[in-house]
């Protein structure tokens, strides 16, 4: 407790003092305590239940508070001293970064491709080196990044997801950094042929007619046409995005191709597309558990997906992924927090949710290598009465 105590970062404030945006570090209670849930301050609930709890004064990190709740400007300019954080949370903040990159890039793109411009290949490359970059690092914060999508914008974060997922794979299959790239960008590109299919269709919030089907698969007929007009845009990138609908048998689209005539990377974007999918939630269905969405997976071979390749990925992945959502025996719920070097069935969960009592319980570390409890299934974050986003 001494380091946190002695860090010009963190100063003492009343709970009634606290504003939105603060980060709360630690707890008061004739000392510094620290606590497991430490984060900001995003509603005007989170004070009430401090004080519910008979929390009179907490430790609010400087820092790492947000500019608007005006703490930086009342405090004096004491220089602050940096405290280093943990590796995986500074991944996870580098990978949010690059989501809001990512978003931002594909927006202007989307944007310049219904206006009828050419694409820019370079932004992209240089986009997917960074994505490489932080795969390398740490597979597992870009699976938690993965996880906490939003139920808007669904285009724009399934094509990111996508690039994450493909980076990961292929990380998994031990390919190059130059394929991981031209994956990448691939990933990113593969549905910008949705971009001019009527939004009717697109956003339908049930299931489509055949008719409607129809137009929907031209999608992949309006990106061949911007593909070609896209300059020194690799075959590798070009086949993510016009393969992703193909299948083994010969009956996918746009071009039907059969067996050996699918490569490698496209037989990979097939299997990542379809699980971003299903494990997205949609105006029209909930999400999927990954460990549900495996089971899709594994019917779908080996006629349509490349058998082997499923396998693989569900290895790359893990049947309970970082960042996915599982219930415990006990009916708490958790976030799978850690995998890496770990059987699928024993990860690290950060649990703080009760299903059984319908309430937020304390946040709590689970080690499931040192607990009598085990997982009980994979939930979706839909089918919770409560938002999860906050304790990722």
């Amino acid at each position: 407790m001494a380091e946190l105590a002695d860090s010009k970062a963190l100063v003492k404030i009343s709970v009634s003092k606290l504003s939105i945006g603060m980060f709360v570090k630690a707890i008061d209670q004739q000392g510094l305590v620290a606590i497991a849930n430490a984060g900001q301050i995003r509603n005007k609930d989170a004070i009430l239940k401090l004080k519910k709890n008979g929390i009179k004064h907490v430790w609010v990190d400087v820092e790492r508070s947000s500019d608007s709740c005006g703490l930086k400007r009342a405090v004096s300019p004491k220089p602050v001293v940096k405290k280093v954080q943990p590796s995986r949370e500074k991944q996870q903040q580098e990978s949010k970064k690059l989501i809001v990159e990512a978003k931002d890039l594909v927006q202007k793109v989307l944007s310049e491709v219904f206006a009828g411009k050419a694409i820019e290949v370079a932004p992209f490359e240089a986009l997917a080196d960074n994505m490489i970059e932080t795969a390398l690092l740490d597979a597992d914060a870009l699976k938690c990044v993965s996880a906490l999508r939003s139920k808007d914008a669904y285009l724009l974060e399934h094509s990111i997801n996508v690039a994450f997922l493909l980076v990961t794979f292929g990380k998994h299959l031990k390919l190059d950094r130059e394929m991981l790239r031209q994956l990448a960008v691939g990933g990113i590109l593969h549905d910008i042929g949705k971009i001019k299919v009527d939004n009717k269709i697109l956003h339908k919030p049930a299931r489509l007619t055949p008719e409607e089907f129809e137009h929907m698969k031209l999608h992949q007929v309006y990106a061949i046409d911007i593909m070609e007009q896209t300059q020194d845009l690799s075959e590798v990138s070009k086949d993510v995005c016009l393969m992703h609908h193909e299948k083994i048998d010969g009956n996918g689209y746009p071009r039907g191709l059969k067996g050996d005539e699918i490569p490698l990377h496209g037989r990979m974007s097939c299997i990542v597309d379809i699980f971003d999918a299903l494990t997205a939630t949609r105006c029209y269905k909930e999400a999927m558990s990954p460990a549900a969405a495996f089971k899709i997976l594994l019917s779908l071979t080996p006629f349509h997906l490349d058998q082997k390749l499923v396998y693989e990925f569900i290895r790359c992945v893990g049947v309970y992924p970082v960042g996915s959502l599982v219930e415990l025996s006990d009916g708490r719920v958790g976030i799978v927090w850690q995998s890496k070097n770990r059987d699928a069935l024993h990860p690290v969960l950060k649990c703080f949710y009760s299903i059984k009592h319908k309430r937020y319980t304390d946040v709590t570390m689970v080690d499931l290598l040192k607990s009598d409890l085990h997982i009980e299934r994979g939930v979706s974050p839909s089918s919770l009465d409560v938002d999860p986003s906050p304790f990722y």
